[in-house]
């Protein structure tokens, strides 16, 4: 590779403040990410600031740093800072500059993505809601009204970063941002009006004189200057639009997120590892993680629609930010051994070789220095590799493999062969976790049920224009008068629905509900009725679970029952009426919502019931106490028994619940092969469970010794098997061959209390199920245990004079199963707020 021309970002003379001395200046070439005159390979993780919790923040991006991460990207979430126009919100969880700098505190870069249309699979891309009713406005287009609104909140952004000082010209931690988001997707539906559009993105954010990068994300046509990235599963063929550019993988998907109904998702750590490697060995300068810690969709910032509460995307840092091992280990040891070849990657020339088919060996050499640097990378799915580098050596390179070799003789990391532990979490029950005491109260339907709203329209109106988002749920009423009975005692309700939810009441009797699938949101309601002679009312509740978030003119998807048609069917079925322009009323919202029924410092307000609490009844909320679980272990809900609804714990939301939506029962496996292109269906598990049945509930939404549940129970449960448990981490496990070292860890500052399984030989079957095999070494469990017994972490040298292994047992493998307990004193992260 050759080193074209630096492009360099100057700053203006009209912020002298950036003029000091912590100034850290910004470059790129094809080859490196140049910062202050320094060649780097960047890695880089996404975690995003709102789907966690200020306390979690220094925690989590403690373990990002941990895992050998050099920068954290993070979104900005527009709908949560401005949820009613020009009135801003960046307090607590929402302080962003806060979490920039927590970030900046480790030591770490920013890759800030401005957007503001976001994606991902937060609701409405991350647009605010009133965006939608402003007249004349189309969003991301060429659109006077949108592009000014845009920029003004870009601008507010953009302003508060400079004030904090968080630009890298400042001394911040700011190298790149982003404008837009994955635009190139959808373009060519917006015509010429997406083509200007997208210069005029490019042109407002070089305006705002940042002093660092722009970057468009999956955008082939990125109007210079802004670097044109990659997102997906694999990038390693991405080429940007720029020979100058450097070479961006900006989403590396390292998992999928999931829907109501589905079964989740994992993508193997193998494969993830292969990815990254391949994407450094042919050329790669940039690197992050989508997601690093997915986090949890509080509220009901969930999209899709349909998106579940947990948005784990099977992570590296789990929902609640412990380690997903060996996901997390396995990169970390990728990250260090990238890292040995950073200078010779960024200033040295490279050439390949191929070796048969799917096999290529790529050298980056420094000509001055004579040093090299590796990649020997096996893109078959099926088939291993022998392959002879002569004077460098001989390597096993196993199917869709990279092996990294220092030197180029020495491998110090294959991608499929992990030697990171594995850890094994378990759901404990919390002290009195599973007695609760439950009050009650029915939502009141006084009003809705007798047609009552606050306005009337002689249509069927769309439902996010009407609630604004305030609410899952719209009320639509209408009265119909029957003047003979005989054709309309047996009649049917016909509705049609773009969904997601719908319950129908006649002359305030329960008709009964239905509910869309991932796969199918819109559906046709059609159930049996009684009328009677004179006025009838019909009342129909919506409820929307998350809006679209995606796609071209995602914004115009009507919600709801709008259009309809809503129709009369009589027993004669000539004899129909179509409802749809009769004057219906509305009402936004629930009479529990509008009363704020879920804040439990209005509890004595609400004339909570403590008896007959009902099992199976729809539209009921439903108040507990509980005390706060000791130690700092993850909190969750099981809410096991509930059908569908919302919770909140000290008024704080957790989300929408929804356990009786179950997956499919078949397509699961106990293994995963990791080889081969990977897609969401091909390792999955809950097969027949619940898509989500556990809830986070964050250590700061809790009091220090007592607190409030509430639950609204829409569609009818039962909450008696409701219990509140913590996630602690239970068995660890790990594996390694002969001539290679074994790592250990426990965390947060626990100590190594029990040696559960310990063999060097052929032991069989995986963590939480080992078994001896044909043979072992004699002092496998005296050795393993001298090594790690009251111990944080321990290193095991698998070598032969240590296990005492004859010449007849050098192909066996250690294998390892530990529990941890205790906690070390001298440990100060122990004391961090993990969730």
């Amino acid at each position: 590779m050759s080193n074209p021309r630096i492009a360099t970002f100057f700053i203006t003379s009209s912020t002298l403040l950036w003029a000091c001395s912590l100034a850290t200046t910004v470059t790129y070439d094809s080859n490196a990410i140049v910062i202050n005159g320094e060649r780097k390979i960047i890695m880089s993780g996404a975690i995003h600031y709102p789907r966690s919790t200020s306390q979690m923040w220094p925690y989590l991006i403690q373990n990002a740093q941990d895992g050998g991460l050099d920068a954290i990207e993070t979104y900005i979430f527009w709908d949560i800072h401005e949820p009613v126009r020009r009135q801003y919100d960046f307090s607590g969880d929402l302080d962003f500059i806060k979490f920039l700098k927590n970030v900046q505190e480790a030591g770490l870069y920013v890759v800030l993505r401005i957007g503001p249309y976001v994606c991902a699979e937060w609701n409405y891309g991350g647009f605010p809601m009133w965006l939608h009713n402003l007249p004349g406005i189309q969003l991301r287009t060429d659109n006077a009204v949108f592009k000014e609104e845009m920029q003004i909140f870009t601008t507010k952004i953009v302003n508060m970063c400079k004030e904090a000082g968080l630009f890298a010209p400042q001394g911040g931690p700011i190298i790149f941002a982003q404008i837009e988001n994955e635009y190139g997707d959808v373009i060519e539906k917006y015509g010429e009006a997406g083509n200007s559009y997208i210069k005029w993105c490019a042109q407002m954010a070089v305006s705002q004189n940042i002093g660092v990068p722009w970057i468009m994300c999956k955008h082939v046509n990125a109007p210079s200057p802004m670097i044109n990235t990659c997102n997906g599963y694999y990038c390693d063929d991405f080429e940007p639009n720029n020979p100058k550019f450097p070479k961006m993988f900006t989403e590396n998907w390292v998992g999928w997120f999931q829907k109501w109904g589905e079964r989740k998702p994992h993508r193997t750590a193998e494969d993830v590892a292969f990815s990254v490697a391949r994407f450094f060995q042919r050329g790669g300068v940039f690197q992050n993680y989508y997601m690093y810690h997915g986090g949890t969709n509080f509220g009901r910032t969930a999209g899709g629609p349909y998106i579940i509460t947990a948005y784990d995307y099977d992570a590296p840092l789990d929902e609640y930010g412990n380690l997903n091992q060996p996901k997390w280990g396995h990169l970390k040891d990728l990250h260090e051994a990238l890292k040995k070849g950073e200078k010779i990657l960024t200033n040295g020339s490279v050439s390949e070789k191929k070796y048969g088919n799917s096999i290529y060996l790529t050298t980056y050499a420094n000509n001055a220095t004579r040093e090299r640097f590796c990649f020997l990378s096996n893109s078959d799915d099926s088939k291993d590799a022998q392959v002879d580098l002569q004077n460098d050596g001989k390597y096993n390179v196993p199917a869709w493999s990279v092996s990294i070799l220092q030197d180029c003789n020495k491998e110090v990391f294959n991608t499929a062969k992990v030697n990171a532990q594995t850890n094994i979490y378990v759901k404990k029950q919390a002290k009195n976790g599973n007695l609760l005491n439950w009050n009650w109260i029915e939502e009141s339907m006084d009003d809705t049920l007798k047609g009552q709203g606050t306005f009337k329209a002689p249509k069927l109106l769309e439902q996010k224009g009407v609630t604004l988002d305030s609410s899952d749920y719209l009320w639509y009423m209408t009265e119909v008068i029957i003047n003979e009975t005989s054709s309309w005692e047996n009649a049917t309700l016909q509705v049609n629905t773009t969904g997601h939810v719908l319950h129908a009441y006649v002359n305030g009797q329960y008709i009964g509900g239905q509910w869309g699938t991932y796969d199918n949101l819109n559906f046709t309601y059609q159930k049996p009725i009684a009328l009677r002679q004179g006025t009838n009312v019909i009342s129909l509740l919506s409820g929307t679970v998350g809006f679209a978030n995606y796609g071209a003119f995602f914004d115009m998807k009507d919600e709801g029952i709008v259009g309809g048609p809503v129709k009369l069917i009589g027993s004669n079925l000539n004899n129909t009426l179509d409802l749809s322009t009769y004057s219906w009323s509305y009402k936004v919202g629930l009479n529990g919502e509008t009363r704020r029924f879920f804040d439990p410092k209005l509890i004595n307000g609400v004339q909570w019931k403590k008896n007959n609490v009902p099992n199976g009844r729809p539209m009921t909320w439903y108040m507990t106490n509980f005390e706060t679980p000791e130690g700092t272990d993850s909190m969750v809900l099981d809410l096991k028994g509930l059908g569908k609804g919302q919770g909140w714990v000290n008024g704080k939301s957790i989300g929408r619940y929804w356990p009786t939506m179950v997956a499919e029962k078949t397509g699961c496996s106990d293994t995963c092969d990791y080889k081969g292109n990977y897609g969401p269906e091909q390792c999955e598990s809950g097969c027949g469970e619940p898509s989500q049945r556990f809830y986070h509930v964050p250590r700061s939404f809790l009091n220090q010794k007592s607190n409030t549940l509430i639950l609204f129970e829409e569609m009818g449960g039962n909450p008696f098997n409701v219990s509140i448990q913590t996630i602690a981490l239970g068995p660890i496990c790990g594996t390694t061959n002969l001539e290679r070292t074994l790592e250990l860890n426990c965390q947060g500052g626990k100590t190594i209390s029990e040696i559960q399984f310990a063999s060097y030989g052929d032991p069989q079957g995986n963590c939480g199920s080992f078994k001896k095999g044909g043979w072992e070494s004699s002092d496998s469990m005296t050795v393993v245990e001298g090594a790690c017994i009251g111990k944080q972490s321990c290193s095991i040298n698998v070598t032969s004079s240590t296990f005492k292994i004859t010449k007849g047992e050098t192909n066996g493998r250690l294998a390892v199963q530990l529990l941890c307990d205790g906690s070390n004193p001298n440990d100060a992260r122990v004391q961090k707020v993990k969730a």
